[in-house]
């Protein structure tokens, strides 16, 4: 029996990515966040088709806020979500609210309008985000039952969505930025104007002008 042989396949080299932001070298965001102290501590829950996208911004939200955490994945193992919910995580305790940034709907737990504000129960909260489209985003909660069971925190009278470089299904749809700006804004009390905002939005904006470079380039 002769033996047979493989071509082998070349390759396009891949580009040097950054450790930090896993993007490519070129396309840094890193230089870009603007780290802002916030009491409220954030879980992101990034579906992985956003992994790569270039005009995602759950990356650059997680390197504003020190201390938050990113986690890919759809379908999580119980134990290991219930710790990024309720556990303590290095150097931050174990939160007494844990709340998911989501539209409220009737057969869910009400959202927690209480915890936002000046009058605020004291105690640690932790904020939950799902990244990801709303059809991605919907089969994440339902896949995780311990999600769907969390109270819900539900934005109201967003206002026009500023991410222009991302197409999105209906009128008032927000990035993930956006949307963590304005929940954080409730929860920590933040007036307009207040210096943590500013810094989210001198980064989101940051942002979009570099994709906007980038592809310009191409």
């Amino acid at each position: 029996m002769s033996a047979s042989h493989a071509t082998p396949v070349l390759s396009a080299p891949r580009r040097a990515q950054c450790p930090n932001c896993l993007r490519p070298q070129s396309a840094c965001i890193c230089a870009l966040a603007q780290p802002l102290q916030a009491a409220t501590q954030v879980l992101i829950l990034q579906h992985p088709l956003e992994l790569q996208e270039a005009k995602g911004t759950a990356r650059l939200l997680q390197l504003c806020l020190p201390g938050s955490q990113l986690v890919v994945g759809e379908a999580f193992d119980p134990g290991q979500l219930q710790q990024w919910l309720h556990g303590p995580w290095p150097g931050a305790e174990a939160p007494q609210h844990t709340l998911l940034l989501y539209p409220q709907t009737p057969d869910q737990p009400a959202a927690l309008t209480a915890l936002a504000g000046s009058d605020a129960p004291v105690g640690v909260r932790r904020l939950v985000l799902i990244d990801g489209t709303w059809r991605k985003s919907r089969k994440m909660l339902y896949a995780n039952p311990l999600l769907a069971q969390l109270p819900r925190l539900a934005l109201t009278d967003t206002g026009p969505a500023g991410y222009r470089i991302r197409k999105a299904p209906r009128a008032g749809q927000l990035s993930t930025l956006e949307a963590a700006a304005l929940a954080l804004q409730q929860l920590e009390a933040w007036p307009d104007g207040a210096p943590p905002l500013q810094a989210l939005q001198q980064s989101f904006d940051g942002l979009i002008a570099q994709y906007e470079r980038l592809r310009a380039a191409h």
